[in-house]
């Protein structure tokens, strides 16, 4: 199996969460928490096995950032008593996470970090579209949108990032 052939499953498997059907805020909360800890997860895998130091320091700013965010959505809704909801949705980001890191454990240096960098590119363009379209006008609770709208920079910023490294992973 070639390094495309195995980006192509990783980044195939992330689900189309943009456009999903309504969802409800102990959905949202789900979602919100397994789509973080997918990328928490590829973060240490890559912080552990990238070749590249630059890639090095973006997945252990993944890992920070998205553990983060996690945490301020699991204080949130246990402050609210929400109960985290599964929905198809959350299983299908559960399922692509554990894809993308089988694909990514048969990779290894600049094999690796091009996968790695090309399926966070992907993951963070349907994150946004998620948030835009999905999750944040479907969360009926002010704080859960407020946490949604607060943590929408950073999503873009890890977007921006993963596509400058992206580039310059192109260039060697």
């Amino acid at each position: 199996m070639n390094v495309t052939t195995l980006a192509a499953i990783a980044v195939l498997s992330l689900p189309a969460l943009a456009g999903a059907q309504r969802v409800t805020d102990p959905q949202i909360a789900a979602i919100v928490v397994a789509a973080n800890q997918g990328d928490v997860d590829a973060g240490t895998l890559a912080a552990e096995r990238s070749a590249s130091p630059d890639v090095r320091k973006f997945a252990t700013l993944m890992v920070t950032d998205h553990t983060g965010v996690n945490k301020a959505a699991t204080e949130l809704v246990t402050r609210l008593k929400v109960t985290p909801e599964e929905s198809d949705v959350s299983r299908s980001l559960k399922a692509g996470g554990e894809k993308n890191l089988a694909a990514l454990r048969q990779l290894s240096g600049a094999v690796f970090d091009k996968a790695y960098v090309d399926h966070e590119v992907a993951y963070h363009q349907q994150v946004l579209e998620a948030l835009d379209e999905t999750l944040i006008p479907g969360a009926a609770n002010a704080e859960l949108k407020a946490l949604l709208v607060k943590v929408r920079p950073a999503f873009v910023a890890h977007l921006a990032h993963a596509k400058s490294l992206q580039s310059a992973l192109a260039g060697r």
